[in-house]
């Protein structure tokens, strides 16, 4: 198989990871003899430094252009410090996430027996844990119309659905709880707002070309509850924009860090994987990320975009072996881990492309 894929290390933290995530896709395309062709291009902090413009024309034509893309992450603390600021990095991922046409946010929120530790949940509440999140991409507040007073004392973000916004993502959702457990959760606050009431109407509408999947609906409040109260309630959960953020983040904890959740974005064109943590600048730079969610978000590209399942399930199985094995970042380290397994970036990127290699080396 040959395939054009576009690397966007972006800002922090990114820049390392990316690195590994490429190294599996490369480490693949020689074991199962795929010609994968990888091309780089900047966006958020790091375009604005370069180009006054987190996303630059010649990204966006590159992103246009290739097969997929795998990123790493946006955002720079001298933003979040300056809410004046005109210009900010998160504006490149927005425009991208529109021009592409990325309207569903997959993150499957996949527990690895071996981390249970790691989260602040119970393990006996955790285990057998598998929840694939349908985030709705491209509309609600991030992208409603947004206004601020002249005296600067009233600010609005306008939240705004179309009915087809809601419609398309709720389709990719039930395929997907179709080909699972048969079950989705809808998560909104139709109680209160007009945004979710349309939500729910749809989401109805919809539910009725699928019988066979029991379909719920959950106000976001009570669900925010529910996902540590009792995560294995949840199988596909469909919801939006800032819901989805939100919701997303809080399940990293039943993972054990941010640092092990991938995600995909997707629409009906080119691709986009990356991992849902953001860009550390505390630690960039410093051998301390973890690469796992990168590498992971590199598996999820190639069984969603290029439906490579096999060679997915070969990185997905390196990353467990190696965890297996007692190997750990700091992120995801407990009291029981042996200090001389607790790896930086580089070194626990290079235990999952020996372990990928292994496995080749057994089946010849």
């Amino acid at each position: 198989m040959k395939k054009n894929i576009l690397v966007i290390p972006g800002d922090g933290i990114g820049q390392e990871v990316t690195t590994w995530g490429k190294a599996v896709l490369e480490q693949v395309a020689t074991q199962f003899g795929h010609d994968f062709s990888f091309d780089e291009a900047i966006m958020g902090h790091t375009a604005i430094e370069a180009m006054g413009n987190p996303l630059p024309d010649d990204t966006l034509a590159k992103a246009k252009a290739s097969d997929a893309i795998l990123f790493g992450a946006i955002g720079h603390i001298k933003y979040d410090n300056d809410p004046t600021a005109k210009i900010r990095p998160e504006q490149g991922l927005l425009k991208i996430r529109k021009e592409l046409g990325l309207y569903a946010n997959l993150r499957p929120i996949l527990l690895f027996d071996e981390l249970l530790d790691a989260s602040s949940l119970k393990p006996e509440v955790l285990r057998g844990t598998d929840i694939l999140f349908f985030r709705e991409l491209t509309g609600d507040v991030y992208f409603g119309e947004k206004k601020r007073s002249e005296d600067n004392n009233f600010a609005s973000d306008l939240m705004n659905y179309h009915r087809y916004e809601v419609e398309r993502i709720a389709i990719k959702a039930f395929e997907a709880a179709q080909a699972r457990s048969k079950r989705l959760c809808s998560v909104d606050k139709a109680n209160v707002l007009e945004t979710s009431r349309l939500w729910r109407e749809v989401v109805q509408e919809v539910a009725k070309r699928y019988p066979e999947v029991e379909t719920e609906h959950m106000f976001i409040d009570n669900a925010a509850m529910q996902l540590v109260k009792n995560p294995k309630k949840f199988d596909v959960v469909l919801t939006a924009n800032l819901f989805g953020d939100i919701l997303t983040d809080e399940a990293s904890q039943i993972a054990g860090s941010m640092g092990m959740l991938a995600s995909a974005s997707i629409g009906d064109s080119t691709g986009f994987f990356e991992p849902i943590h953001g860009s550390a600048h505390d630690i960039a730079g410093q051998n301390k990320a973890n690469p796992l969610a990168s590498i992971l978000s590199a598996a999820l590209m190639l069984e969603i975009a290029f439906g490579l399942t096999e060679e997915a399930k070969t990185v997905t199985k390196a990353v467990a072996d190696v965890l297996k094995a007692g190997y750990r970042t700091a992120d995801i380290a407990d009291a029981k881990t042996d200090s001389k397994q607790v790896l930086g970036t580089k070194e626990m990127g290079k235990q999952v492309l020996q372990v990928i290699a292994q496995k080749q080396e057994i089946a010849n």
